[in-house]
């Protein structure tokens, strides 16, 4: 086995231990922090982002990331679409595709339900992707592969040329972290954390 096959292994088992850890295969927890009322994993999941931000924001700008490792994904309308559904089903079952797969391991019956109904509907998708296709909700939009701001060492478009695209993740990583630390532990009802 090669050592980036057990370096993967090491970090997804670590990850789906954190997951656990934070509530995130907890059905329960999602959908009370989707209707605000424990923002506990919300908080959690915005400070991760904030310092993976700050991380490789900060490292691209200091040279210690190399630029060709970062992976733009394709900008198209049916990002947006596909997002609305799959928020649906997020608030639905308390699940979303990682927090299931980890769910599973734990033995939640339940995702394994997900699992499965995640899987009909990505080979419903693809009877259908021609028909989709067809709309034009494929089609790129801002440029297709684009950043917010233009990144050292990539040839992406970006959408805002006047700012560096390492100090927007940056900036927006501190934002991130901060909403993390201000925003309160409820909205609405009392504070639960079960």
């Amino acid at each position: 086995m090669s050592l980036s096959v057990i370096l993967a292994i090491v970090i997804g088992g670590a990850f789906g231990f954190t997951l656990d850890r934070v509530g995130a295969t907890n059905p329960g927890f999602i959908i009370r922090m989707l209707n605000l009322t424990n923002l506990h994993l919300m908080k959690t999941i915005m400070l991760a982002i904030g310092t993976a931000s700050l991380l490789m924001f900060g490292g691209l700008l200091l040279g210690l990331v190399d630029p060709g490792h970062m992976s733009v994904k394709t900008a198209y309308s049916g990002v947006f679409v596909g997002g609305l559904l799959l928020g649906a089903g997020f608030a639905i079952s308390g699940f979303c595709p990682g927090t299931s797969l980890t769910a599973a391991a734990t033995g939640r019956k339940d995702a394994l339900f997900f699992i499965l109904g995640g899987l009909f509907g990505a080979a419903a998708y693809m009877g259908v992707y021609a028909g989709i296709k067809a709309t034009g909700l494929l089609d790129k939009i801002a440029g297709g592969k684009s950043t917010l701001g233009p990144v050292g060492g990539t040839k992406y478009p970006s959408v805002i040329d006047g700012m560096s695209g390492e100090l927007i993740g940056i900036l927006l990583g501190v934002v991130f972290i901060a909403v993390a630390m201000v925003a309160p532990a409820h909205v609405f009802g009392s504070k639960d954390h079960s």
